[in-house]
């Protein structure tokens, strides 16, 4: 059980030190997949205009 405690600390302490690191890499995952999204809507936009 001690063992476990301990573990559960250092992963604490690994987090609460690099949080600013996984929140860089978690903003440019979102910002990849933000740019794919609307990069898909364009193409689907310029292939398949709408007619009026």
């Amino acid at each position: 059980m001690q063992t476990i405690q301990d573990g559960y600390k250092t992963f604490s302490l690994l987090i609460s030190i690099n949080w600013d690191r996984l929140l860089y890499v978690f903003a440019i995952a979102a910002s990849l997949f933000l740019g794919a999204y609307i990069g898909s809507l364009m193409m689907e936009a310029m292939t398949h205009p709408v007619g009026y």
